[in-house]
């Protein structure tokens, strides 16, 4: 949902303070993340999303300009995987299933961001630093061609700062489509 009206940093600030993170009902192993939404008190609600793990949505706050909820889970997701193992099944034996996923975010035109928790990304991917059969060219190649043919933006990220950073790429898209 692009937001037809501008407003001035100061008037977003307030704004994002009403937005509430999706998290995937079926997404595991996040406990990390949900612990860093409730310390710094950003809201979640668990839901079931079409395709990705992450999405978020304003609550209506008409005292902040919101007059009724907007949703953007049509319009920014992140997928998260859990390390390059998860990654590289999702490319390989799930092949299948998750290019469907792709497919229908791709169709949407929404926004979606690839955060796989793993530090050492594609230093630890060509150097074959992870625990299955499936050989560094091919992992590359799969990563990178669905960059290209789906707009993926592939993010590598130690897991500590992932609830951090599936806030912030909210926040920011949030701040740009707003001002």
């Amino acid at each position: 949902m692009v937001v037809d009206c501008k407003f001035k940093l100061e008037e977003i600030k307030r704004i994002a303070k009403s937005m509430i993170v999706l998290v995937d009902s079926r997404e595991k192993q996040n406990a990390h993340i949900l612990t860093y939404f409730d310390k710094i008190h950003i809201k979640y609600e668990m839901t079931t999303l079409n395709f990705g793990d992450y999405s978020f949505y304003l609550s209506a706050d008409p005292a902040a300009g919101v007059k009724q909820d907007m949703y953007f889970h049509k319009e920014i997701i992140i997928e998260r995987k859990s390390s390059l193992e998860e990654l590289s099944n999702n490319l390989g034996q799930e092949r299948e299933r998750f290019e469907k996923e792709l497919l229908k975010a791709s169709k949407d035109r929404c926004k979606l961001f690839l955060m796989v928790e793993a530090p050492g990304g594609y230093t630890d991917i060509m150097e074959h630093r992870y625990g299955t059969q499936f050989k560094p060219s091919p992992y590359i190649a799969s990563l990178k061609t669905f960059e290209s043919r789906y707009g993926v933006d592939v993010q590598f990220i130690d897991p500590k700062y992932a609830g951090y950073m599936i806030h912030s790429t909210f926040y920011y898209h949030l701040r740009e489509n707003m001002n």
